[in-house]
């Protein structure tokens, strides 16, 4: 198959392990793979994702390689796979804006955060970087809370012609409007927030569904997540949460055939505990009633390698990108937002969403 041609706004910690699992499988040629759940997509491998193009804001990982910018600090997530060869990929200077919370100064780790004195490229600068670098799909991993960051990255994408995946809860492509955009341009895009394989807000709806199916009914939940990665560190600023919680409260919510008053339901992040690095771990508790009312609690302690648990679901979605691009399919991939991110325009089960993504993939289903 052809090289799917592809740019990154935020070479952070999912991005490392993005890059670092496209040659972890480079000699994957269809069949299983544990960790893929479509080691071929459409017939797409893992390693027809070619970066070229990249955007960052950080003073460490400005002006290198791609391959040396995704192991650069403030990036402490594992490193599974170091033999990441040259990409002859420069990381360009961003646009700030909303994209560091005021705090992150505060802490040792993020000093040298912003770079300090450069310019900062016009939107024509980057529109012209993406089209003559050949870029086909742009990638989205900007911070939580970047809300004026991704629209801009967004709007930028639109205008060089490429299809857009947006792993953020920045919602862009579970908005009418953007969606409508991208349709009038003839271009596809999945969104918004993307999901782990195996995380806590996955488990959090397999569970939520399996007590409502069981005939149980919930009282309340909670879902609190503590990390100590920059991604926590830069939820400290409660302000910067709300389209983070709107995404994975509604991605519960959606599993219910009523929903819990808001009361009765509080998930998000929790705390930034650094010792952690990237380990991230997820106290869930559900209490509920069953027959002739009869309690019942569930507590679930999870702890995972943060950013390594969405690369899986990273890989599937530019190759479903380029899929759609191939095929003439443009707005919204409600399928593949359905399967892969928290806040897709439209919410199905985990079931139905995974049903219709493979009858998206085979050609059966259009979107």
């Amino acid at each position: 198959m052809a090289e799917i041609r592809t740019a990154v706004f935020g070479v952070g910690n999912c991005f490392s392990s993005l890059l670092q699992g496209i040659y972890f499988y480079s000699d994957v040629k269809g069949g299983k793979a544990t960790g893929l759940m479509h080691p071929s997509l459409g017939g797409y491998l893992p390693r027809d994702i070619k970066f070229a193009a990249a955007f960052d804001i950080d003073a460490r990982k400005v002006g290198r390689d791609l391959s040396e910018a995704v192991f650069a600090l403030p990036n402490n997530t594992a490193v599974l796979y170091r033999e990441i060869p040259r990409q002859n990929v420069k990381v360009r200077m961003g646009r700030v804006l909303d994209g560091v919370a005021e705090h992150m100064a505060e802490y040792p780790e993020s000093r040298r955060f912003v770079v300090s004195g450069k310019r900062e490229p016009e939107k024509a600068e980057i529109v012209r970087i993406l089209k003559n670098s050949g870029v086909e799909i742009a990638v989205n991993y900007l911070p939580v809370g970047s809300q004026r960051a991704v629209e801009f990255y967004a709007s930028c994408a639109l205008e060089a012609g490429c299809g857009f995946v947006n792993c953020m809860p920045v919602f862009i492509c579970s908005d009418a409007e953007w969606v409508k955009e991208f349709r009038r341009r003839r271009l596809p895009c999945i969104g918004d927030d993307i999901k782990a394989q195996a995380g806590a807000t996955i488990v959090h709806r397999v569970l939520t569904k399996l007590f409502a199916d069981r005939g149980l009914e919930i009282a309340d939940t909670y879902q609190l997540n503590v990390g100590g990665n920059t991604d926590f560190l830069n939820m400290l600023s409660r302000n910067r949460l709300k389209t983070k919680r709107i995404s994975k409260t509604e991605a519960v919510q959606s599993q219910l055939e009523s929903s819990l008053p808001s009361e009765r339901i509080h998930i998000g992040p929790s705390d930034y505990i650094p010792f952690l690095g990237d380990r991230k771990i997820c106290f869930l508790k559900i209490r509920a009633r069953e027959f002739m009312n009869s309690p019942v609690e569930l507590r679930l302690e999870l702890e995972v390698e943060d950013s390594p648990n969405s690369g899986g679901c990273g890989i599937d979605a530019i190759r479903a990108c380029r899929l759609a691009r191939d095929r003439g399919i443009s707005g919204c991939l409600k399928s593949a937002s359905a399967y892969l991110m928290k806040h897709p325009l439209k919410q199905y089960s985990d079931d139905e969403a995974r049903r219709r993504f493979e009858q998206f993939i085979s050609g059966k289903r259009k979107r």
